[in-house]
């Protein structure tokens, strides 16, 4: 089995997963999804209380479903907000939370971000404090899996390519226990998460991981 098909293999186990113990939540797809999980909302709150959070000021973040709630939380404690625009490679949505008082729920949605946010091109963006990524599959060492069209690590690419994110800056992802596994399949210029946040925990990535 190559790579590409090991990796495929453990999403769909991960996906599976979560349906069959009946930890899959809205929206409910089938494969090819970052997923929204029981206790998203809670993962989300065990986050907003981590000093890493605390202490950023500008985010970046994945528009998947499962991390809205992280999104909403990020605009109502008044920090700025960047995500990725939709099929637009160059482009990403600035949220300012001064501009979107009151509209925090909604702007965080799909349809909410294309409204509300101003795109912003690649040559004005500022410094990340913290970015959050959706996964699908997270080993102990913070390796992880995305759906497999390669969006989140090429995000990450361009920030770091642009001098916008080091080694010190936090990439966080909020996931189910179910979606813990063994052994990530990675690249050495793989970006790993530096902070799993589950319903139930904080999981930090120590520096001598692989």
């Amino acid at each position: 089995m190559d790579e590409r098909q090991s990796k495929q293999a453990i999403r769909e186990r991960v996906w599976r997963r979560l349906r069959d113990e009946g930890q899959q939540a809205f929206p409910f797809k089938e494969r090819d999804f970052i997923p929204n999980f029981v206790g998203s909302d809670a993962a989300a709150q065990r986050l907003r209380a981590t000093p890493e959070w605390r202490s950023a000021r500008v985010v970046y973040a994945n528009p998947d479903y499962a991390q809205r709630r992280v999104r909403q939380y990020a605009l109502e404690d008044g920090k700025i907000l960047f995500m990725a625009a939709p099929r637009r490679p160059d482009t990403f949505l600035r949220l300012d939370p001064v501009r979107l008082q009151g509209r925090a729920r909604e702007a965080t949605t799909i349809k909410g971000m294309s409204r509300w946010g101003q795109p912003v091109g690649t040559d004005e963006l500022p410094a990340a404090d913290l970015v959050i990524k959706g996964s699908v599959a997270v080993d102990e060492w913070g390796g992880r899996l995305g759906k497999g069209h390669g969006y989140g690590d090429r995000e990450l690419e361009l920030l770091a390519r642009r001098g916008l994110l080091d080694a010190a800056t936090p990439v966080v992802t909020t996931i189910h226990e179910l979606q813990r596994v063994a052994e990530v399949p990675t690249e050495p210029h793989d970006r790993r998460v530096s902070l799993v946040v589950t319903p139930e925990r904080v999981i930090r990535v120590g520096p001598e991981s692989p």
